[in-house]
């Protein structure tokens, strides 16, 4: 098997490769070896899915391919991968409150302990997505969102769900950003609806964290399950 094929089967079997794999580095500049991948994903109804934003690559269906193999009823689900709704309100806020700062600090050019606001911070190399990506407290997301999200058994049932998927890392009370939390959810469609939308009052809050505790009474965690249909590629 040539170098093509072998990526190919790699990221079949493993679903998803850190941009440091050796394969995966020189295919990410050797334009023809690129192209030689491209060609046999999408004669396979597949298309190859990373940023430079993110640590790792993937791949992902391409949309002629959708229909035939998901049927309209994965179509007009929330979600092709069976995630109940309160799963997928989880994953937007986990997404949001990960993915939003990072990407923050990333096009910033900053590390996760510089202020942002530096001088020449914009001739910085872009930070790894692992540097300067948050990391959330399962307590404080249990008292924060729990009500809205299951409560606890439903809450820990569904973040057993998103860590076996790869959006996720559990290390005890910490909850890391996974290999494809922010490969498979789609920044620029959902950045937008997130901002501007029901989580736009509860991401202000982080921000500035105060230290007030938060309300637990906000209803914007159902409220977004229906940016993650369009979301998740």
């Amino acid at each position: 098997m040539d170098e093509a094929a072998l990526l190919i089967a790699e990221l079949l079997a493993r679903r998803y490769l850190p941009r440091t794999h050796s394969r995966v580095k020189r295919a990410l500049v050797d334009e023809e070896l690129f192209a030689q991948i491209e060609q046999r994903l999408t004669l396979a109804g597949l298309r190859w899915v990373d940023n430079i934003y993110a640590d790792h690559v993937s791949l992902a269906l391409l949309p002629a391919a959708q229909s035939s193999v998901l049927g309209d009823g994965g179509l007009n689900a929330n979600n092709n991968l069976d995630l109940s709704r309160d799963a997928v309100a989880l994953l937007v806020v986990v997404w949001a409150l990960i993915v939003l700062p990072k990407r923050e600090r990333q096009t910033s050019r900053v590390d996760a302990d510089i202020q942002q606001n530096e001088m020449f911070a914009s001739t910085k190399p872009l930070p790894p997505a692992m540097s300067v990506s948050p990391v959330l407290s399962y307590k404080a997301l249990l008292e924060d969102y729990g009500s809205q999200l299951g409560k606890k058994t439903r809450l820990d049932t569904n973040l057993k769900l998103l860590e076996r998927y790869g959006f996720i890392l559990r290390r005890q009370d910490e909850i890391a950003e996974g290999p494809l939390l922010d490969v498979l959810l789609d920044y620029e469609l959902m950045a937008p609806r997130i901002l501007n939308g029901a989580l736009a009052e509860v991401l202000a809050r982080e921000q500035v964290q105060t230290e007030k505790p938060k309300s637990a009474g906000d209803d914007s965690m159902a409220a977004d399950d229906s940016s993650s249909k369009e979301g998740l590629n």
